[in-house]
């Protein structure tokens, strides 16, 4: 039995349809929650996150008003942990956002260029991977701050190497394609041939690595909240929620003060790395099919 065209189309794409599945967009659903409620805590009815409720501390969840209990001074998790999100959820982004802009851009040049200019930016690569991710944070925070903006850049600037290593190796492969070259012989210039033929190509292949880069920041914040670098007092962020809530006692006799943020932590850096993936995958796939 032969199938019709339109059914031949229809078979070829079923997987590619069926490829991100129902765990894709429950992660999804996790970050755009997540997201909603870090924009809106503003104007939703929430606790102070620094004010001492009455009643015990250390309540357990769906305890009264306050759905995922109160830390060791009776502040509600709730409140504390979406406001912290704020912050947490800020520089997973936009320290992310300044690795894409400005590593794509230098290492889609330089795939472009080769020659000296390549060997120019390939060797300042080569010298922000050559010291170590941790201390160079260390280094900038201790000399610089630790200011909002200035965390977001520091981290910003660890990931401009990754991405830019990424985007070059894409550009000098998609460079050579027939596209490409039959653009350069209608005579676009260099500029338009990289933004109408080249961009859209590389910008995949980063999108997943830019996911990925997310989740690091935000658990890079973590790992600075627990030697003091993370943003100064009073802003929250998870990372500062976890460390607050691991010292010994309040670890011992408060559990919740860390879980729950632990566990938004954990769900969200899951969530982003899974979606990540699976568009890696779906758009693979794709231009599998398209190719063939």
């Amino acid at each position: 039995m032969q199938l019709a065209p339109s059914e031949l189309v229809d078979t070829l794409d079923a997987p590619v349809r069926r490829r991100l599945g129902f765990a894709f967009w429950l992660a999804v659903a996790w970050i755009v929650l997540v997201i909603g409620l870090a924009v809106l805590a503003p104007v939703l009815r929430l606790a102070d996150p620094d004010k001492i409720l009455h009643g015990q501390p250390g309540e357990g969840l769906l305890s009264g008003r306050n759905w995922l209990g109160t830390d060791d001074a009776g502040r509600d998790l709730l409140s504390r942990t979406i406001w912290g999100s704020r912050v947490s959820l800020l520089i997973g982004f936009a320290s992310v956002a300044i690795g894409f802009v400005v590593g794509g851009l230098t290492g889609m040049i330089a795939g472009y260029r080769r020659g000296w200019l390549e060997r120019i930016v390939v060797g300042a690569y080569d010298v922000m991977l050559a010291f170590p991710s941790l201390v160079l944070a260390l280094l900038l925070l201790t000399f610089l701050g630790r200011d909002l903006g200035i965390v977001l850049l520091v981290i910003g600037v660890l990931s401009i190497a990754p991405i830019g290593r990424l985007a070059r190796a894409n550009t000098v492969a998609i460079a050579s394609r027939e596209f490409v070259l039959a653009a350069r012989a209608l005579g676009a210039t260099a500029a338009r041939t990289m933004r109408r033929e080249i961009l859209p190509n590389v910008v995949f292949a980063l999108g997943g690595l830019a996911l990925l880069g997310s989740a690091i920041a935000i658990i890079a914040e973590g790992g600075l909240a627990y030697l003091g670098l993370s943003v100064k007092d009073p802003t929250l962020t998870w990372g500062k929620l976890i460390s607050s809530g691991s010292s010994g006692s309040i670890l011992r006799d408060y559990p919740l003060a860390a879980f729950v943020p632990i566990m938004h932590l954990l769900l969200t850096v899951f969530s982003v790395n899974f979606i990540g993936d699976r568009l890696r995958q779906h758009f693979q796939t794709r231009e599998g099919l398209s190719a063939g």
